[in-house]
């Protein structure tokens, strides 16, 4: 239970509702910021406007997927109203407070180091994107099936990457009968790969394997697609970079030779967002119970 914990949360998407009522059944306090146009009514929970007095008796502040963006603007779906956050908001936090996020960009990992806040990258905790894999390989899934005129199954399919996500987009594949290559860059993930009955193969070879293929995933954040890859790409390929913004694959070149490319970061919140949230859910109530504990030890 999270009974006298106080919780902000600042913006967010349909993610963050269900993330609120699991906390909030938990007894957590909680205030929201960025929710002005929500329909959806919680019994208990306030409304607030941004304002630095807000912040003063928080445990825990709870951003979007992407806290904000290099100006420190907070995303949200659920309000009109611009939510900057500055260095006076972080500031007013007591010392014990921890800032949750999906991934953080400079702006928000300077305004917590300047105020000595504590700051949890939700993403880049295994557990988080093992789950969160899940629904990115069926929406990655879903894109194919929506955007090719032959069956996942029989198809020759790519995936470079073999992290978290790339493993199960490979085995979601596989489960379809598709014939699945898979690019890595070290021995012990080639040997593990084959172990698991896709064909491997060295990101070094890359030009010469894309060869002969329908659809090709992208989890590599570096670009890995460049121009000389799609060269060698089939026209019927289908391209779906995974990777976070701006991917790995040279969009310009791909649109110019006639190669549908699409990126796709984020697909957990928009294919399954109930889903989505109660992953974050579960490792955010587990968190801040950790940190209470920790504070009354």
């Amino acid at each position: 239970m999270l009974t006298g914990i106080n919780v902000l949360f600042i913006g967010g998407d349909a993610r963050q509702l269900e993330v609120i009522q699991i906390l909030s059944e938990l007894d957590a306090t909680i205030q929201l910021v960025g929710f002005d146009n929500l329909q959806h009514a919680f019994s208990g929970i306030t409304k607030s406007q941004l304002d630095t007095a807000l912040f003063r008796d928080i445990d825990a502040v709870v951003l979007p997927a992407v806290g904000t963006d290099d100006q420190g603007i907070v995303h949200t779906i659920f309000s009109s109203d611009e939510l900057k956050l500055t260095i006076e908001h972080i500031g007013a936090l007591p010392k014990h407070a921890v800032i949750y996020t999906g991934m953080a960009k400079d702006y928000l990992k300077k305004l917590c180091d300047d105020s000595g806040i504590g700051l949890v990258e939700l993403f880049d905790r295994d557990d988080v994107a093992i789950y969160n894999s899940i629904p990115t390989a069926e929406g990655a899934i879903m894109m194919a099936i929506q955007n090719t005129d032959f069956t996942i199954h029989g198809s020759k399919s790519m995936v470079l990457g073999m992290g978290r996500t790339g493993l199960t987009m490979a085995r979601t594949l596989q489960g379809l009968g598709s014939q699945v290559k898979v690019g890595v860059r070290k021995p012990e993930q080639y040997a593990r790969a084959w172990e698991m009955g896709f064909e491997p193969f060295y990101i070094k070879d890359l030009f010469e394997k894309v060869a002969g293929i329908d659809l090709l995933f992208n989890t590599i954040p570096t670009m890995i697609i460049t121009a000389q890859i799609i060269a060698n790409i089939p026209h019927r390929a289908l391209i779906i970079d995974l990777a976070s913004k701006p991917g790995g694959t040279d969009f310009r070149f791909a649109e110019k030779r006639g190669i549908k490319a699409m990126l796709a970061p984020g697909l957990p919140g928009i294919v399954a967002p109930k889903t989505a949230g109660r992953i974050i859910a579960q490792t955010l109530s587990q968190l801040m119970e950790e940190e209470r504990n920790r504070r009354n030890a």
